[in-house]
């Protein structure tokens, strides 16, 4: 019988899936990859995926003690701030968040109080850290390739993956981000997949494969290593790059993509208030990205 509960929660607009973990016996929990809502076209924000989280936190009458992030998201704003506020827990996320908060502190000019040393989180991991969740604990493993600050969370017998791995039908992350790169992404998923093969893997993501009727994001890793269409047991790293860089150069970036990493990369914070008391977000033109 498994030390921990696993409860999921989809947000169709964004195709994400938050994760409350909780210890069985403590009642100690982690939420990884909260959703904060936003609006594109009117630049307003909602509580609602989040909400749902509080609720189950409150109702099951758990002690949330981690806000954990897989990376600095591109597809959806981080509601790490709001939880935290609301029931608690440390917000974390690698240590090389550093790298990023650079990249985009030049791309969006941030001023010069932005700090680019993580500092904005409460936690930064490094390979191999341990965290204590009640009676069990989870180990933090660097999996990067997608972005360079992508980490996959062990707990007990279940492993949350961020983008690094979808849905065995549905494959695995792109690598075109900035930092991003297919032969890293490739190394990181061997170490996925060098786990037991009853470990069950929880996707960060689901977009519902072609012929597929429901959205998923549990499979185990044996299912990824017997069939998933782009890293499957037997795939060459010189095909996995090739297949991923074809891929990747088909694909548009994220619509949500430029008020993401402003907000993710301040661990959920919003950009400070201007004189007339808002908060804004920054559009660059032609950017190159």
């Amino acid at each position: 019988m498994s030390k921990i509960t696993v409860k999921a929660f989809f947000d169709q607009e964004t195709f994400t899936v938050t994760y409350i973990v909780a210890d069985n016996k403590t009642k100690q929990s982690a939420i990884l990859d909260p959703v904060l809502n936003f609006d594109l076209c009117s630049g307003r924000t909602s509580t609602r995926s989040a909400d749902q989280l509080i609720e189950y936190i409150r109702v099951n009458q758990l002690q949330n003690q981690w806000i954990l992030e897989t990376h600095v998201h591109a597809d959806h704003l981080s509601a790490a701030q709001y939880i935290k506020q609301c029931v608690g827990g440390i917000i974390g996320i690698s240590e090389h968040v550093t790298e990023v908060q650079t990249l985009f502190k030049g791309v969006f000019n941030e001023g010069d109080d932005f700090m680019t040393d993580g500092s904005q989180f409460e936690k930064l991991f490094h390979d191999g850290d341990m965290l204590p969740l009640g009676d069990s604990h989870i180990k933090v493993m660097s999996t990067p390739g997608h972005t360079p600050t992508c980490l996959s969370f062990v707990i007990s017998e279940a492993i949350f993956v961020g983008d690094t791995l979808f849905m065995p039908d549905f494959g695995t992350a792109r690598t075109d981000f900035p930092g991003g790169d297919a032969v890293t992404l490739y190394e990181s998923i061997q170490k996925i997949l060098s786990l037991p093969d009853d470990y069950r893997i929880f996707s960060c993501h689901d977009y519902k494969a072609p012929g597929r009727e429901h959205y998923a994001w549990q499979s185990t890793v044996g299912q990824q290593k017997e069939s998933n269409i782009h890293v499957k047991q037997g795939t060459s790293k010189e095909d996995f790059v090739a297949l991923r860089s074809q891929r990747d150069a088909g694909l548009n970036l994220p619509k949500l993509m430029l008020p993401s990493v402003q907000i993710n990369m301040r661990a959920g914070n919003l950009p400070a208030s201007e004189a007339n008391g808002m908060s804004y977000l920054k559009l660059p033109i032609n950017s190159g990205l």
